[in-house]
This record gives structure tokens, C-alpha cells and sequence, in this order.
């Protein structure tokens, strides 16, 4: 154990130039002593899981506060030990936080639809709205008990992947923590759809290697192309993850068809500046034909509202196969993984601020990346009614997103399903009453139209205000949207 707290200590001076070590290193010395004599079901001293929680902290990036609170985030609810013994040793920063985390890890999330669900629900957004660091440490904290899941019994194996896919894969990438996203996602994957899984990975394997194989010959000679520019880049493939997979392969339009799927395998480029990664499109675009009539996915120039940068195009590759082709800087890379965990320490450095004195003040996150967070706490003081604020939480605020653009070019994060009618309530919700048709990619479409990530999407607009239709309320998926809708035609009803 000693010799993972060394390469712990190692990995946070490799990112964080002024930490509290001191701090840290109390902490562990603490922990090891409360867990003392403990054992995991694997025979692992229990001190194990901590430690290794704040390994996934420090590979995020985060402050030394919350590397503290990794460390001790078990120490009320398994050691018997007092908040107020946390607020005495290490301060009421890290006492709040590890009282936060023993909070919400009571909270049993199994998506189910009675009052103690909406209500740990509730407390658990309350938790979040005060302090997003608490989230980090609980999603460090799920994912490594993930990782071990195989020590438990096959009930609460079952129970605990459900929640996993239900509440914090969702979670993470509304905090922009793709990877994490992804992996909690293939970590449970096989305890909730054991069928499945099994048939996806056998499936997928030729296909990988197959999709392998022609990004190879595309990253030999894009390399080449770039060192002539002088570009210095690397250039990986990207597998698209199993859980992903299967819920494109079940869509309708692609009906296990892996022709169908152009991202299976997927080539990332990472270059030094933005100026780099619009030449290094340039150089793609003139190596390998651009796929006609699909639009480059511009998210550098206007970001995702997790904060995802990128741009996304797809080219016909070796053998006519498409490709689809994500450009990045290293450091968008870096936010694009960890989200709004890394997005104190990058925007610190910058400023030459990069110490944990600056991050005491209280988690930094900018607040456009954060309102989901706010709107879901307004949410749930708003919906009274245990089954609409389900419906905003579940199939709104911790559905799977797409993005769709404006035809002005701004990024629009709506939850899967969504309709124009959803994206206009989205733009304003004075827009909703306005609603006369829509138009997708240019073409005219019922207004039920379930958008698709990538559509251009515009409202042609009545001249006066419209009565919203109750027959929306068959196909909207938003809060907002639903809740604009009903408020309209109360008014109406109130009136005839």
C-alpha cells in the first residue's frame, strides 16, 4: 500500500505545482488507521478502495482538498467516525465534502418510482448544487466498486449496474467525463443485459479488427502529410465502446448492420493549437474525400454545453470504407476525458494561479457548464409531483444527448428523442409560440420528428402568436417544453 501512496503523491506533483501535501499525507496516515484490521470481500485490506479512488481524483486532476476527501470518504459511514473529528483534523472544507459523499452513498438510487427514490433523488441534486466536488469523489468512488463488482452477490451485482447505467454513466457525461461515461457504461453492461453483451462481443470482434486495419494505413500516411507542415501531432484510433455499440445496433435504421455504422473504429488526431487542428482538416479533406451531404461537426468553434471541443468529419477511407476522422488540441483531449473534473486546473494554470489556496474558495466551474445542475435543483422544487419530476430527471436532464445545431451554427444539447417543438422551447421559450412548421438539414418535417446529433434544425416562424397543440404533449421530451405546452393550454382552458 505504501509503495501506491508514493506513485499517488508522484501523480499529483507531475500536474498540480503547489499541493498541500502536507494535508494529503495526513489524511492517508488517518484513513489507514480508521480502516485498520477492515477487509474488502476480495481479501483486500480495506484501505485498498480509498487509495485507489484518489488515484482516479488525481488522474482527473483535482485539488488537494478532494484528494483528502477521497481518502476519507469512508471514514463516517464504516469507521464510526464524527464529522466533527474531520472538521478538528483537516477543516471544514474537507469535513463538508466527506459528509457529502456519506450522504449520497446512502442514498440507494434504484430507479424505481416511489416517494424514497424522488427523495434521495432530491437530496442528492441539493448535495451537487453546493458543492460538485462531492460528485467527483462519488463517481471515483462508483467507478472502482465497478471495477470490483465481481466480489459481490449476483442481486446486488444486478442492482448496483442498473443504477450505474440509470443515474451515474448519465451523470459523468453531463459532467463531460466521456471516458468515465463509457467505461462505468461496459462495466455494467454485462450484469444488466448478460445476453447481449455476450452477443455484441462476439459479433464486434471481426468488425474491430477489420475497421483496425484500414485506420492503420490512414495514420502512416497523415502522419507523413503532417510532419511536412510541421505538425506536430498524434494519431490514435478510437474503438467505439461495447454498451454503445449495442444501442446503435438496435436502432431501427441500422438493424445489426455494422455496414451501417461509420464510427466503430474511429481516428483521432491531437495537434498543439486550434490553428493546428483546422490545417490538419485541410490536410485530411485533401488526402481523403469528404463524405458528401454530412456537414463538419465544428465543436471548437462552438463547444457542446458540457463543454466537449472537437471537430468531427467523415471521409472515405481505404477501400472506400467511411471513417470518421475527431481533430483536437492535447489540452482539449484532456477536457474532453475528465470534463469539468480538469477544467479548475487548466483554466488556473493559464492564469499562473494553479494552487490549491485558489481552489479552497470553493470548487471553480464555469456557470454555463454547471445551469443543468441549477435547473434540475429548480426542477425539483417546482414539480410537486413524484412522476413529472421522474420524467425531468430520467427522460430530460440524465437522458442520452444529442446535439443539433442552429442555422446559425449555435449547439443546441437536447436529451435523445427530442422534437423541433423540444428545440425551440430550447432557444426561447417565446420561440414555442411561434411554431408554424420546421425544417431539417434544409427539408421540410412533421414537427415529431425525432432530431437526430448533427441536424440543422429551423423554425419558420407564424407572423403572430399560435395556441401550442395538445397533441405535442404525445411526442415533446423536455421539461421546459412539456411545461410551457400544459401552462398555454391552461390558460386556454381557463378561458373557455
Amino acid at each position: 500500500m505504501e509503495e501506491e501512496y508514493k506513485k499517488l503523491v508522484t501523480k499529483i506533483k507531475h500536474y498540480n505545482p503547489n499541493p498541500n501535501l502536507e494535508l494529503v499525507s495526513k489524511a492517508w496516515e488517518f484513513a489507514k488507521l480508521a480502516h485498520y484490521g477492515q477487509e474488502r470481500l476480495s481479501g483486500d485490506p480495506t484501505i485498498s478502495h480509498p487509495l485507489a479512488v484518489t488515484h482516479i481524483l488525481a488522474d482527473w486532476k483535482l485539488d488537494s482538498i478532494s484528494i483528502a476527501s477521497g481518502l476519507l470518504h469512508d471514514t463516517i459511514e464504516d469507521c464510526g467516525i464524527k464529522k466533527e473529528e474531520l472538521v478538528d483534523e483537516f477543516g471544514e472544507d474537507v469535513a463538508n465534502l466527506v459528509d457529502g459523499v456519506t450522504d449520497i452513498s446512502k442514498l440507494k438510487l434504484r430507479g424505481s418510482k416511489d416517494e424514497e427514490f424522488v427523495d434521495n433523488l432530491r437530496k442528492m441534486l441539493l448535495v451537487m448544487a453546493k458543492d460538485l466536488r462531492v460528485v467527483f469523489v462519488r463517481l471515483a468512488d462508483r467507478l472502482h466498486n465497478m471495477r470490483t463488482l465481481e466480489f459481490l452477490s449476483e442481486e446486488k451485482q444486478k442492482r448496483i449496474a442498473r443504477e450505474t447505467l440509470e443515474v451515474f454513466a448519465p451523470l459523468a457525461e453531463r459532467l463531460g467525463i466521456g471516458e468515465v461515461k463509457s467505461e462505468l457504461e461496459d462495466l455494467a453492461f454485462p450484469y444488466v443485459y448478460p445476453d447481449e453483451y455476450k452477443k455484441v462481443s462476439e459479433l464486434s470482434k471481426p468488425q474491430y479488427k477489420k475497421a483496425e486495419d484500414h485506420i492503420k494505413k490512414m495514420k502512416r500516411v497523415l502522419h507523413k502529410k503532417l510532419g511536412i507542415q510541421g505538425i506536430r501531432a498524434k494519431i490514435h484510433s478510437r474503438k467505439k465502446h461495447l454498451y454503445s455499440l449495442w444501442r446503435k445496433l438496435e436502432r431501427s435504421e441500422i438493424n445489426w448492420d455494422f455496414e451501417k455504422i461509420q464510427d466503430i473504429v474511429a481516428l483521432r488526431i491531437l495537434v498543439e493549437t486550434v490553428e493546428n487542428c483546422y490545417t490538419a482538416l485541410g490536410i485530411v479533406h485533401n488526402t481523403y474525400k469528404p463524405v458528401p451531404q454530412i456537414a463538419i461537426s465544428d465543436f471548437i468553434s462552438q463547444p457542446k454545453p458540457n463543454g466537449y471541443r472537437s471537430i468531427h468529419t467523415k471521409v472515405f477511407g481505404p477501400g472506400d470504407r467511411i471513417v470518421e476522422v475527431q481533430i483536437a488540441t492535447f489540452e482539449m483531449y484532456e477536457e474532453n476525458e475528465y470534463g469539468l473534473a480538469s477544467h479548475w486546473y487548466y483554466s488556473l494554470m493559464k492564469s499562473g494561479k494553479a494552487s490549491d489556496k485558489v481552489v479552497e474558495r470553493g470548487f471553480f466551474a464555469p456557470t454555463e457548464k454547471i445551469n443543468w445542475v441549477k435547473q434540475l435543483v429548480d426542477w425539483q422544487k417546482k414539480e410537486a409531483d413524484s412522476d413529472e419530476f421522474i420524467r425531468a430527471v430520467k427522460f430530460d436532464a440524465l437522458a442520452e444527448r444529442i446535439f443539433v445545431f442552429s442555422p446559425k451554427g449555435d449547439v443546441f444539447d437536447l436529451p435523445i428523442n427530442a422534437s423541433p417543438v423540444d428545440y425551440a422551447f430550447a432557444v426561447h421559450t417565446d420561440l414555442g409560440a411561434y411554431i408554424k412548421a420546421a425544417k431539417v438539414n434544409g427539408k421540410m418535417i412533421p414537427l415529431s420528428y425525432k432530431l437526430k446529433s448533427s441536424d440543422v434544425v429551423e423554425i419558420i416562424k407564424s407572423k403572430e402568436k399560435r395556441k401550442p397543440s395538445h397533441d405535442w404533449l404525445e411526442f415533446v421530451v423536455t421539461t421546459e417544453a412539456r411545461r410551457e405546452i400544459e401552462k398555454h393550454l391552461r390558460k386556454e382552458g381557463l378561458k373557455s
